[in-house]
């Protein structure tokens, strides 16, 4: 047998082999692993079959399967993409509801309360909060219908265009998103300006960068991660909310170290009202403001897991929390500062301005004010992470119905609206303005392009329902078909509608008489908004050459974006639901109803 030969110049031992521990072997696939999964995560989302998965709302009607989509209008494409979303449904009732607290309690409740008391008085903040909760009550009911029965990407946004007319939709989704856009930056200054209650010789934009560098992580993270730290931050609002209630009743009764029994003095002296039924109307637009985000469950409706119950329970109790909550508290300020205490106008930071905070200094407690600023940060910043939230998601509708740039509706393999969320952040920086001189003028105006952004929302959501009411009835169809109804029906929605026309048209009057002779800043300050919603209004008509004025009623589509349904079984299951419920208790009727 042959033996291979060897050199006598080669070497015949064996080269010596590295040892790889198996566990720093699985140690480093594990590393990679995660490596791969992180870089995935920013690729686009798998969309093998569009109508396939849990995460999507389409009704298969007939212009969904005309293959020809050349053949179809800018309106049923807008329809049919925002009914196929890649969002993951995360979000569970305990989300949303924190997630309207997150974006709704904030500044409106602790800064902006103290200009609305000096301005109208304590009755006037128990007035103006009271007819506002009233009319934002109808508009929840009216929402969850439309956001149970489509529950498509951009929610009201995008059924305004559907439902109403194009190019009212196309200048709302501007208007609401900028809104939402400029709350960002004017939250991070909120919080960066709030510090100087304890330093005011750190530069603002050091507070600034910090926090951004935190919203940017919060936003960047998978979505149950994101609710659940939002969760926690609203959290922290509704035990402020409880606490300052309780503390308010023990100062209200003498319990503090100083001041005494106080009951209802500031009501009799100042008194209760600072500037009569002009004082009533200024509170309106502080009142609408404190109420701003309410809507933005109608943006989670894609992302909820089973909105059916979800989105209606968590609509109706969070406003009894948000809405009670804030006559109660405001009318204990009322109690504890008097409307002509120069405190609510003299300040260099929101804690210093705060009716909460003045209210516990002039108590005497030591401690307290600096544990309310700390609140206040936290509410801003919760603020913050709401508006990015929310200006992404619109965003990425406005991608999907054609109002902007179709790259925005890029969603990854996370769920994550990518690129609307990377524009809301380069928005974002200019946060870093707070250092500037100017910067309470840029802000100043920032706001007046979205002052009344919120109340065109809201009439546009009773509208919606409105319009969405008479297409059902018009083909023969009622409410039996529909998972929840809004127990106050079109009436309720009436009642929203002619409610928000009103507070525009007290705010209107306030705003410009503001004294005895009229002033056009201070008008142009609240209605610049409408003046931008108008221009884009006309601008999208002449673009489009949109020449009719709204959709006629037979032909709106009332099918695209609804879940898939047994229509049969479906009105079985609500017959019997509502007999169980009528032949339910008198209490348990009225708890339904309203919870």
């Amino acid at each position: 047998m042959d033996h291979p030969t060897v050199s006598p110049f080669q070497s015949t031992e064996k080269a010596p082999t590295s040892v790889v521990s198996p566990i720093t072997s699985a140690a480093a696939q594990a590393s990679a692993k995660k490596w791969n999964q992180f870089k995935d995560s920013f690729r686009p989302a798998q969309n093998e079959d569009p109508f396939a998965g849990s995460n999507v709302f389409v009704y298969r009607s007939e212009i969904q399967l005309d293959e020809d989509k050349e053949n179809l209008t800018d309106l049923q494409k807008a329809a049919i993409n925002s009914s196929k979303t890649q969002m993951k449904q995360k979000l569970l009732p305990r989300h949303l509801a924190m997630f309207i607290i997150g974006g709704t309690v904030g500044l409106g409740l602790f800064v902006n309360s103290g200009g609305a008391l000096a301005t109208g008085g304590p009755a006037s903040l128990v007035i103006g909060w009271s007819i506002v909760s009233a009319m934002i009550f109808v508009t929840m009911l009216a929402l969850a219908e439309l956001s149970v029965a489509f529950p498509v990407t951009g929610g009201f946004v995008t059924l305004t265009t559907r439902f109403i007319d194009p190019s009212l939709g196309f200048a709302l989704a501007w208007n609401y998103m900028f809104n939402w856009m400029v709350a960002l930056p004017v939250a991070l200054v909120g919080a960066a300006i709030t510090i100087r209650f304890w330093r005011d010789d750190i530069n603002a934009d050091v507070w600034v960068a910090v926090f951004f560098v935190f919203i940017v992580f919060l936003n960047m993270l998978h979505l149950k991660h994101y609710a659940e730290l939002e969760a926690l931050l609203a959290l922290v609002k509704v035990l402020a909310i409880v606490g300052f209630f309780i503390l308010g009743i023990v100062l209200t009764c003498g319990g503090g170290p100083q001041g005494g029994y106080i009951g209802g003095r500031y009501w009799h002296d100042p008194g209760a009202f600072a500037n009569g039924f002009k004082g009533v109307c200024s509170v309106f637009v502080a009142a609408a403001f404190s109420f701003a985000g309410v809507e933005i469950i109608s943006m989670t409706a894609p992302e909820t897991i089973d909105p059916e119950t979800a989105i209606p329970k968590a609509a109706k109790r969070t406003f009894w929390f948000i809405s009670l909550s804030y006559i109660a508290i405001l009318t204990l300020i009322g109690c504890l500062v008097p409307y002509d205490s120069d405190k609510l106008w003299d300040g260099d930071s929101y804690g210093s301005i705060s009716p909460f905070v003045i209210a516990i200094q002039n108590a005497g407690i030591s401690g307290l004010p600096s544990l309310m600023n700390v609140v206040i940060i936290l509410a801003v910043l919760s603020i913050a992470n709401t508006a990015v939230y929310a200006t992404s998601r619109v965003l990425s509708a406005m991608g999907d119905i054609g109002h902007a740039p179709a790259i925005l509706s890029y969603v990854d393999r996370t769920g994550r609206p990518l690129v609307a969320n990377i524009v809301t952040f380069v928005f974002g920086l200019l946060s870093f303005l707070a250092a500037s001189d100017k910067e309470n003028d840029v802000f100043l105006w920032f706001s007046a392009l979205t002052s009344l952004c919120t109340i065109f929302a809201w009439m546009a959501i009773c509208w919606c329902h409105i319009r969405f009411r008479q297409a059902l009835k018009l083909h023969g169809r009622g409410t039996d078909e529909l998972s929840y109804a809004s127990p106050l029906g079109v009436w309720g929605s009436l009642f929203g509608l002619v409610m928000n026309v009103l507070v525009i048209m007290g705010q209107f009057w306030v705003a410009l008489f503001p004294g005895s002779s009229a002033d056009a800043k201070s008008f142009f300050e609240v209605f610049l908004s409408l003046c931008i919603l108008i221009a884009f209004y006309v601008g999208h008509r002449l673009w489009k050459r949109n020449k009719s004025w709204f959709i006629r009623t037979h032909e709106m589509d009332i099918d695209t974006g609804r879940k898939h349904y047994d229509i049969e079984l479906l009105k079985q299951d609500i017959f019997y639901e509502r007999e169980r419920i009528n032949n339910s208790p008198f209490y348990y009727r009225i708890y339904k109803l309203l919870c």
